[in-house]
């Protein structure tokens, strides 16, 4: 009897922890917080409000060699706006929901955009792609990166272009990226690129894998 009650508690005493695991809720970032990463630039958190952050960064989730003021929703980290002067403009770029809190174990979400894009030249004009996204969440991994060691949980994103023709949808091949969060570091610490990487068919260059450097974060 007394190891039935002594293992009941014990389920109740774990099952928060489990659950925990299961779900990470999204982090409260403060003015003055920031990662700088080995290739991709530093994120610094330069303003907030009741609803969102304005985050400065240069390249990291964004597109290649972009860089800005980005307005991050407080609740779910999806990207909403890019600043211009003083203007919000809306952000329909890539992976506008790569962090989508809460995080639950085997969740998946998708998204999409389009844009239209030169096939070979300038001169052949332009012609409209629609990107389709999809994010998962794989589980947790120990990852060690230059700035230390953290316990992550992985993203896996799948980009996959199609060419809106005239003739009909084309579907062009996907690309695959993982991404790992730490919810200790409240960002992300690493991001490994599949070979042949690639996110615009005008793009110039396959992009790097990269990993957090150092991080600093305010109270």
């Amino acid at each position: 009897m007394k190891k039935m009650i002594f293992l009941g508690w014990l389920v109740l005493f774990l099952a928060p922890a489990v659950c925990a695991q299961e779900k990470v809720e999204g982090p409260v970032w403060n003015v003055g917080d920031k990662w700088v990463f080995d290739r991709e630039g530093p994120m610094e958190v330069t303003g907030r409000d009741a609803q969102c952050y304005s985050v400065k960064f240069s390249g990291g989730i964004f597109s290649k060699d972009a860089s800005g003021i980005a307005i991050f929703e407080r609740s779910t980290l999806n990207v909403k706006y890019m600043l211009e002067g003083d203007q919000r403009k809306e952000y329909k770029g890539f992976r506008k929901k790569i962090l989508n809190f809460p995080l639950t174990l085997g969740e998946q979400w998708k998204d999409l955009y389009q844009r239209d894009e030169f096939i070979m030249r300038p001169s052949s004009g332009k012609a409209p792609f629609e990107y389709r996204e999809t994010f998962q969440v794989l589980g947790w991994e120990e990852v060690e990166v230059r700035a230390g060691k953290f316990k992550a949980i992985k993203l896996k994103y799948v980009i996959h272009p199609i060419h809106m023709g005239h003739a009909g949808p084309v579907a062009l091949p996907e690309s695959k990226a993982w991404y790992w969060y730490s919810p200790e570091v409240k960002n992300f610490v690493k991001c490994q690129y599949e070979k042949g990487y690639i996110e615009g068919i005008d793009e110039r260059g396959a992009r790097e894998n990269w990993e957090l450097v150092s991080y600093e974060l305010r109270k």
